[in-house]
């Protein structure tokens, strides 16, 4: 995970004076349900002492013996619901919150807090605490904060927000991990609810608030964002300013000083009012492993120095993720468009193809929908305990919003092999042969296997089935990129689908013969797929996913090109999966197709080395079956005619399956 130290920190925040409003170590309480006895703590339904209320423990403590505890094995978390209010709607001034947590290992932890009373109706913030690392965002944008904590061991978490000027801030320890532009700019109380696979206690509760005054003319720097976190990634920075003064903003410069080069944005023409900021964006910079400092400053404020120099600069210690060589990581989320929640998949999975895309696999498997793929949604819902879910690399089943720390963890994982995806497109036929390709880094065995998956981007459909039920509709369960603007279900007229599931061939846990016995670095071994397109699926939408899984079904590695990218890579021939380890040329040896073009008939010619069963099917292009007949089993040489004088001129697919499996030819009718 990337390391950030914030250099701008308290200064945002210089000139005022604390005095605490609350606390609480919860010594005062009994062990059992909070609820009942404290007059500050309730739950979300207010109904205390049940399954919703924090439990007062003595397991683990910060401080004296005493701590709340949360645990969720439930799939869409909870029963427990835990909520403070703070008392008043603080949308001026300092608000600081601060409180101890201890996250169990393998576990996570969250919280959020609302915005507003009655509670539900708008969240200002969420933290995630997963894999050591604490997200913070705000449901609009992802990862505002970022920072490391120690699993089975306590830490202090801080939260300063200056809701007059807009300015957050966070600190693990007293160390500033993020300062953003939120934007909920109101604080009204908190919500501690335990996720899917949550287990933590909370200890030395505290908040409090102080009023701050507006300078006059005051450009603050409010953060800089790199615009990625991984090594490598060519990105385009950030750095956001905001008029935290009373008097309105006309120019400025911005200096942005990284990996010793410094970049410099002129802003003129502006008239930025108070409280108001702007995002200035420099293009094309390469993010370099290791730590190194990217400084940020603002001057020639309005043609002159402002009122306040102490928040002029910024700065931040980017140490991003340095990738495994040939790393991809896979993400598969379940979802659903009769799945209220669901639509937070779709935005996380958007915002990971976006940060993402050169290390990011993203499949949304559908279920129970026009777009479900019933093999591939049976495997999927083995893993899984609900909808919406997420899975990395088919590790730990987890809320799509919560995809970041496996994410980070996987592409920092070595594969065993590097994987390329090949094909060649016939688009008169919608004919596609793809290779997978395993280039092996180390040494493997024949129990990896290789799957291969088609995916569309851009989907639509015209029947109420691909209605989206929304349950953010009207902004009642939170800001959700969008959706908490439209209404329940989403008609559509109005929806568009990314990221779906087309095809995975030859099973969810991937083709059993792809490798040898013995497989030695240096090998490289391709597996053979055949696709044939409908006619309503885009191909310049369609990205090829190569993976490969390993003995325990985790996904070790993948590849993912789109048809163009992958015919350019070039077609590598290899063993067909399901077809007996047959080269394509094997294949030809067995199945013959003539004449071809034909007009009126054409001849199957078989040639069987054992007896078999066989069936014949012909298909026109959109798959839609014009005749078929089981011939049984047959052996050695055979002929079989297939009368075509009725059909109309155009193309059409033969499809022989020997033995269950399958082989496919294209027919031309003239």
């Amino acid at each position: 995970m990337k390391k950030i130290t914030y250099l701008l920190g308290a200064l945002l925040f210089a000139g005022t004076v604390n005095a605490q409003i609350y606390s609480d170590d919860f010594e005062a309480y009994n062990t059992g349900a909070l609820g009942p006895q404290s007059p500050n703590w309730t739950t979300w339904s207010g109904t205390e002492g049940g399954t919703e209320d924090g439990i007062v423990s003595t397991t683990q403590a910060s401080s004296g013996t005493k701590s709340i505890y949360f645990n969720s094995t439930a799939s869409g978390g909870g029963p427990q619901d835990c909520v403070m209010d703070f008392g008043s709607t603080y949308t001026s001034g300092i608000f600081t919150f601060q409180a101890d947590f201890y996250v169990n290992t393998g576990k996570s932890a969250y919280f959020n807090f609302q915005a507003v009373a009655p509670i539900g109706t708008t969240w200002a913030m969420n933290a995630n605490f997963a894999n050591g690392v604490l997200t913070i965002d705000d449901g609009v944008t992802a990862e505002l904060a970022t920072g490391s904590f120690t699993h089975a061991s306590w830490f202090t978490l801080e939260i300063k927000a200056n809701l007059t000027i807009g300015l957050w801030e966070a600190f693990i320890d007293g160390n500033s991990i993020g300062v953003w532009e939120n934007s909920i700019n109101s604080i009204r109380s908190i919500d501690i609810f335990p996720l899917q696979g949550s287990q933590f206690y909370v200890d030395d509760v505290s908040y409090d608030h102080t009023t701050y005054a507006l300078p006059t003319l005051n450009a603050a720097l409010s953060g800089i964002d790199m615009g990625g976190n991984i090594a490598t990634q060519v990105v385009n920075p950030v750095v956001s300013v905001l008029n935290g003064g009373s008097t309105p903003l006309t120019s400025f410069d911005v200096v942005l000083d990284y990996n010793g080069t410094p970049y410099t944005q002129n802003v003129t023409g502006q008239n930025l009012a108070s409280l108001a900021s702007y995002q200035v964006t420099f293009t094309n910079i390469t993010l370099a492993p290791g730590s190194n400092v990217a400084t940020a400053t603002v001057s020639n404020v309005n043609g002159g120095t402002d009122n306040d120099p102490a928040d002029n600069s910024t700065a931040i210690t980017v140490n991003p993720v340095v990738p495994a060589a040939g790393k991809m990581v896979v993400g598969e989320e379940g979802t659903g468009t009769w799945c209220q929640w669901c639509p937070r998949g779709a935005v996380y999975m958007d915002l990971f193809e976006q940060e993402f895309g050169d290390f990011w696999a993203g499949i949304a498997v559908h279920n129970a929908d026009p777009m479900t793929v019933a093999t591939y949604d049976t495997g999927m819902g083995a893993l899984i305990g609900g909808y919406p879910s997420a899975l990395v690399d088919r590790g730990a089943d987890i809320d799509p919003s919560g995809m970041g720390p496996d994410f980070y963890s996987r592409l920092q994982t070595a594969p065993k092999a590097f994987i390329t995806n090949g094909a060649t497109w016939d688009p008169a036929t919608r004919m596609l042969y793809v290779s997978v390709s395993a280039d092996f880094q180390a040494a493997a065995n024949n129990n990896y296997k290789i799957a291969c998956v088609l995916t569309e981007d851009e989907v639509t459909g015209t029947t109420s089935a691909y209605n989206q039920s929304n349950a953010y509709a009207g902004g009642g369960n939170g800001v959700m990129g969008g959706f908490e603007a439209l209404p329940n279900p989403v008609p559509a007229a109005q929806m568009v689908y990314d990221h779906v599931a087309r095809a995975i061939q030859p099973s969810f846990t991937g083709y059993a013969n792809s490798f040898p016995t013995t497989v030695n670095a240096g090998d490289v071994y391709t597996v053979n797929f055949l696709y044939i397109l409908p006619a309503s699926w885009d191909e310049t939408k369609i990205h090829i996913i190569g993976m490969m899984m390993d003995p325990a079904g985790r996904i070790d590695n993948a590849g993912k090109a789109t048809i163009t990218e992958a015919v350019s890579n070039g077609y590598v021939n290899g063993t067909m999966a399901g077809t007996e380890e047959l080269t394509l040329d094997q294949i030809d040896a067995m199945f013959q197709l003539f004449p071809n073009p034909t007009s009126e008939n054409a001849t199957v010619a078989l040639n069987l080395k054992k007896e078999s069963t066989v069936e014949v099917r012909l298909l026109d292009m959109a798959g839609h079956e014009i005749a078929a007949r089981n011939y049984g089993s047959m052996n050695g040489s055979s002929n079989i005619q297939l009368n075509t004088a009725d059909l109309n001129a155009g193309v059409y697919v033969v499809e022989v399956t020997i033995n269950n499996d399958k082989m496919i030819k294209r027919l031309i009718i003239e």
